[in-house]
């Protein structure tokens, strides 16, 4: 939709009649059942349905880890569905940042050296120190994931995924395990990251409430999309009753 100049967004992410069909060997699952969908430059969408709606599979599929069996996505303008292994390697390093529900940090490592991780690898990245000042966690950096809370955690996985500035953050319940209290300072995290940084901001969730946050609602059922909303009032992270 236009923006209140009449200009109309820029595109991220396309897809038109994704599919994804996982097979057991005995048994076929739909996880995409013909998906078309457009994600726009700085928006923050969150993507709500229960288990099993599809929600994580479109996720993997524009964050380019895994392929889909039918139709096609777009990455700007570049046609992403037959890209290979090591162009698909390629744009996770360059494009994408990842956050998931469980933090992924490496446990003998600190904060700074679990961001460094991403950081020798990036073509443009911030400074470990940098990344973790923005999460609120500049007086954490030189602790290990043990000595942390969860939300620590959390905020450390988020300080990785955007020390290499990536255009796109895609997040799978980033707070599933979080408690309210927690919770809300991670999505806090995300909601600065997206508005001081405009990145394209995606985040997975069951709890309906965290919509409220959101530019954008894409409801899933049965792989499919069920219904699109747009928030003409977004609400603070603090403000959010879950």
């Amino acid at each position: 939709m236009p923006d209140a100049a009449g200009t109309a967004p820029e595109v991220v992410f396309r897809a038109e009649g994704l599919t994804k069909i996982y097979d057991t060997g005995e048994v076929q699952v739909h996880a995409l059942a013909g998906v078309d969908l457009a994600l726009y430059a700085s928006e923050l969408s969150v993507l709500l349905g229960p288990s099993g709606s599809g929600k994580s599979t479109l996720l993997n599929i524009l964050g380019g880890l895994d392929h889909p069996t039918g139709g096609r996505f777009w990455f700007r303008d570049r046609d992403m569905t037959g890209a290979g292994d090591r162009a698909l390697t390629r744009y996770r390093r360059d494009h994408v940042g990842f956050v998931f529900q469980f933090y992924n940090l490496v446990p003998s490592l600190t904060a700074r050296e679990n961001v460094q991780l991403v950081t020798d690898v990036a073509r443009d990245p911030m400074r470990p120190a940098e990344a973790l000042e923005l999460v609120g966690l500049g007086h954490r950096m030189d602790h290990f994931p043990a000595q942390m809370s969860g939300g620590e955690q959390q905020r450390v996985a988020i300080a990785r995924a955007i020390a290499k500035r990536p255009e796109v953050l895609l997040c799978d319940e980033p707070t599933g395990a979080l408690d309210s209290r927690t919770g809300t300072q991670v999505l806090e995290t995300l909601r600065r990251v997206n508005e001081e940084f405009g990145t394209t901001t995606v985040v997975i969730t069951h709890n309906a409430a965290i919509r409220q946050m959101a530019h954008r609602v894409i409801r899933f059922a049965d792989g499919r999309i069920e219904r699109i909303e747009v928030n003409d009032h977004r609400l603070a992270p603090s403000e959010i009753h879950w």
